[in-house]
């Protein structure tokens, strides 16, 4: 897989990211839970970092940018698997925490950060 290949891979992943950031941003529970709104910014933030180089299309930057900041990433998915079950059992939760933690482990593995 060439660099470029790598980063418009990522990028596809981080569309189930920013879903599961846009449902738990508006989430009313989101309105109550700091914890929660700390989830929903960090994941904002991870791919933010990265939109200068997606513009750009520098996969090297974006590359090197999306592997130095993973593991904020990462983070922000543990800390969301933590707390989804006391914010809501949900299914509508159940299915965002799933889908957070399947991009973001196939992210972690593209750039060799998670075996």
């Amino acid at each position: 897989m060439t660099i470029t290949e790598k980063m418009a891979e990522v990028d596809d992943l981080l569309t189930h990211v920013w879903m599961v950031r846009t449902f738990l941003k508006h989430s009313e529970e989101a309105e109550e839970d700091e914890d929660l709104q700390k989830v929903h910014r960090m994941l904002y933030d991870y791919m933010h970092t990265l939109g200068v180089f997606w513009d750009k299309r520098d996969a090297e930057g974006y590359i090197g940018q999306a592997s130095r900041k993973w593991h904020r990433l990462r983070n922000a998915k543990d800390q969301f698997v933590e707390l989804q079950p006391e914010i809501s059992t949900h299914m509508n939760f159940q299915m965002a925490r799933r889908s957070l933690e399947q991009a973001v482990d196939k992210i972690g593995r593209l750039l060799g950060t998670v075996s």
